[in-house]
């Protein structure tokens, strides 16, 4: 009873100073059990989420008696991110808060979620993009070379979509797909998203609507081309395939290998050749595209080198039986062939990792109601993404494992079970959590099952509701008025 009385005393006397640890940034890396001296603990720091938010101009709520501060918010938010359904409502978000604030030996808030909402738009998009990428580089540099695709940082990248709330704000900035009825679709946002090979964090994203010039995947991607470095290596599907992608890509130095794309075709007669299926060929310069201004285009190489590698797929039930590798990596004695075509086979990894984005986290539909809410909720999924990804790392490399080897949603439970009481815990409490959770996860691996085989079907059955043909207001007053 003492020891428990001596540590409530003690958070008390640290609550009276305004930096008190709910009004700290300590309380989200509580939370997701990161205690100082373990593993990529260092990749996000509280003083690097402070200095974030104090460069962005994110200093509201900086009073001793104030609750919703820029930590509480962001820690309340990523909450909403690590749950579903009725869990992810902003009134569950307060409930927590409340809970939190009560084990801290805080008076608790009112259960009103209008001061919570008012405090989270004030929340930089900026600012979460920041930490976002801080936290995805900094374990990118951390990670062993074994983790790595021949000590090379390979970059994934796919596209996808997400909708939102049916909002005049959210249609005017992310129109439904014309194709739809109007009042009975959904605003669309697409996005292409650049993820890590060896730690599964998401290093970039870039998002639009899906009507209207350059916003396209490709266009998409040229906006995430800074997120690469100098010696990363690009592994996308055929769509990302073009001559000028690749050009410009060589221009800072960063190799890349995708599919052919399906508009061009391979002859193996031609070329220089390296091994059976396996050569090199020169692409010409095709004309300049609308989206290119003509000083770009006079500054790309009238011709291009690449290397086309022939892959056979003899696993029943892959719809190619042979698909075609292009990749800037020359050197067959050290990119064999079978370095390619294994490492191709990974790029399916890319859409894994974002159903555990969209699917594991929910970030499939997203709540909220504004367009700018609407960009900060997506960056603070992948906050939360990525610190979830941490937790798996410290893991892995506890348990001498592959991150990949270890069940994402195994740590994003565990992580939530525990999530108000983290910030109560004090540094040995957590280490010991933090500890006893990394050796459960080691018996959460992922089956090892190459060359999986599922249809695309599902076994339920849907409930047999007619579908909505007409805007609901419509439909709702049809209904009252005896119509249906």
């Amino acid at each position: 009873m003492s020891q428990i009385l001596q540590t409530k005393e003690g958070l008390v006397s640290i609550c009276t100073s305004v930096r008190c640890l709910p009004l700290q940034f300590r309380v989200v890396l509580a939370s997701f059990l990161q205690t100082p001296g373990v593993p990529f603990a260092d990749s996000l720091s509280e003083e690097t989420i402070e200095a974030a938010f104090q460069e962005e101009g994110v200093t509201f709520a900086q009073g001793e008696d104030e609750v919703y501060t820029p930590a509480v918010t962001l820690w309340a938010f990523l909450s909403q991110m690590l749950f579903k359904e009725e869990q992810r409502s902003c009134a569950a978000a307060v409930a927590r808060v409340i809970v939190m604030l009560v084990s801290l030996g805080r008076k608790p808030c009112s259960d009103n979620t209008g001061a919570y909402c008012r405090a989270r738009a004030k929340l930089s998009e900026p600012a979460l993009r920041r930490l976002v990428y801080h936290v995805a580089d900094r374990c990118e540099d951390a990670v062993p070379d074994a983790w790595r695709w021949k000590s090379r940082r390979v970059g994934l990248v796919d596209g996808f979509t997400v909708s939102m709330p049916d909002t005049p704000d959210n249609q005017e900035a992310y129109p439904q797909p014309a194709s739809q009825q109007e009042g009975l679709g959904a605003p669309l946002m697409r996005g292409v998203v650049l993820l890590s090979l060896a730690t599964a964090m998401a290093r970039g994203l870039a998002v639009g609507p899906c009507i209207g010039k350059e916003t396209g995947e490709t266009a998409l991607l040229r906006e995430l081309f800074d997120r690469f470095r100098p010696g990363d290596v690009m592994l996308a599907d055929r769509y990302f395939c073009s001559y000028f992608m690749i050009c410009q890509l060589k221009e800072r130095r960063v190799d890349v290998v995708s599919r052919l794309h399906q508009r061009r075709t391979a002859d193996f007669r031609r070329g220089k050749r390296l091994g059976p299926g396996d050569h090199l060929v020169r692409w010409m310069r095709p004309p300049r595209p609308e989206w290119m201004d003509e000083a770009t285009y006079e500054r790309m190489p009238a011709s291009l080198e690449v290397r086309e590698v022939e892959v056979a797929v003899p696993q029943p039930g892959f719809r190619p039986d042979v698909l075609v590798v292009v990749t800037t990596l020359l050197d067959a004695g050290e990119y064999s062939r079978n370095d390619l075509a294994e490492l191709y086979h990974q790029r399916w990894l890319a859409e894994l990792d974002i159903r555990a984005i969209k699917c594991s986290m929910g970030m499939d539909v997203l709540r909220c109601k504004s367009a700018a809410m609407v960009r900060k909720e997506t960056w603070t999924h992948l906050l939360a993404y990525n610190l979830v990804r941490r937790t798996l790392l410290q893991s892995a490399l506890e348990c001498g494992r592959c991150p990949r080897q270890i069940s994402f949603t195994a740590a994003l439970q565990k992580i939530a079970a525990s999530w108000t009481q983290g910030p109560s815990l004090d540094d040995e409490t957590t280490a010991i959590l933090l500890q006893t959770y990394s050796q459960h996860l080691f018996g959460h691996r992922v089956g090892h099952r190459p060359n999986r085989v599922e249809p695309r079907a599902v076994k339920r059955r849907p409930k047999p509701h007619a579908l909505l043909t007409k805007p609901r207001d419509e439909a709702r007053a049809a209904l009252l008025a005896g119509k249906v």
